[in-house]
């Protein structure tokens, strides 16, 4: 009966050790799925853009096809830069992680709260980096190349360009557009300079608007959140902010009648109403909320803007397509 107890007791304390690594795993791996910041993914979907804003192109009975690949590369394409930018959240975690804990929503972040230790964060961050930028190589040249630039950008911003006044969303906004670059050479596409402006003035838009809320709900505790804040003003970021508001508005518009491959009949100007309820849409929640401190979280969880970008994209789809 002896021998009987002590063999339970022993696969009792197995199963209670084997339960603290399961419960210890997930643990990790819960915080370093959170640390990739998945809801910031949404961003890739920029990857697509150029092949929507192309279809009409594309679009031919001996073209139909090729549609189909080039929708598989564009998928690739935008699952590689989620994987990308995941390990660079990863890596600016790391750096921000003190001043993550002075934050009442960042300290709650895997990194800062120690959820994920640093050396599962690290290597994390490594194998996404190996896997992401292999992928990026295999895809093509160009897009690798668009791949390694991204990451350096990121890497410099995490440093200390995310100290510089200014400069810290210009570099925010240009993650974007590599983005979108990256869509178009992985179909080997031309796309707008018009877009381009577009795409690059409504990011910076997006990330200046981000400051605003930053410094409007941190207040004094603003500068030991994040260092570049005690260098701005609300009133200084509220200029800005209109400036770009104006010029994204105006460089579409002028895309919508000046790009080389835009109906002739100038009908996709039908879609600038919707930009114009967007960017007025972004503003009142810039000022009445301080939902503008995630623009992530303000795409999915504002209704009217969800259904204004999916009415802007479906009106601008089928303009394209009826004109091909």
């Amino acid at each position: 009966m002896a021998g009987k107890d002590q063999a339970a007791e022993s696969s009792v304390r197995q199963m209670e050790g084997k339960g603290v690594s399961l419960a210890g795993a997930f643990s990790l791996g819960r915080g370093a799925t959170l640390s990739m910041r998945p809801v910031q993914w949404t961003k890739s979907l920029l990857v697509f853009l150029p092949l929507a804003f192309s279809v009409n192109e594309r679009w031919s009975s001996d073209e139909m096809g090729l549609l189909g690949e080039l929708l598989l590369r564009a998928l690739a394409g935008g699952l590689i830069f989620c994987a990308l930018s995941g390990a660079v959240y990863i890596i600016n975690d790391i750096f921000d992680r003190e001043r993550d804990r002075e934050h009442p929503r960042k300290c709650k972040r895997p990194i800062a709260s120690g959820e994920l230790p640093l050396a599962a964060a690290a290597t994390t961050a490594a194998v996404l980096l190996a896997l992401s930028l292999t992928g990026s190589f295999l895809m093509g040249i160009g897009f690798g190349i668009v791949g390694i630039a991204f990451l350096a950008m990121n890497l410099s911003y995490s440093s200390f360009l995310k100290r510089v006044i200014i400069l810290d969303t210009m570099v925010v906004s240009a993650g974007y557009l590599l983005r979108v670059l990256a869509g178009a050479l992985i179909i080997d596409v031309t796309v707008s300079p018009w877009l381009y402006t577009t795409i690059g003035l409504g990011a910076l838009f997006i990330a200046l608007s981000k400051r605003h809320s930053e410094l409007k709900a941190a207040g004094t505790n603003a500068p030991s959140q994040r260092a570049v804040l005690g260098q701005y003003s609300e009133e200084f970021l509220g200029q800005l902010v209109s400036i770009t508001s104006a010029s994204t508005l105006v460089a579409y518009a002028l895309y919508t009648f000046s790009a080389r491959n835009v109906p002739p009949d100038h009908s996709l100007m039908l879609t600038v109403p919707f930009v114009v309820f967007g960017l007025f849409r972004y503003l009142y929640l810039v000022n009445h909320t301080t939902d503008a401190e995630s623009p992530e979280l303000v795409i999915i969880k504002d209704k009217p803007l969800i259904i204004d970008i999916v009415l802007w994209v479906a009106t601008a789809l089928i303009i394209l397509v009826l004109n091909r």
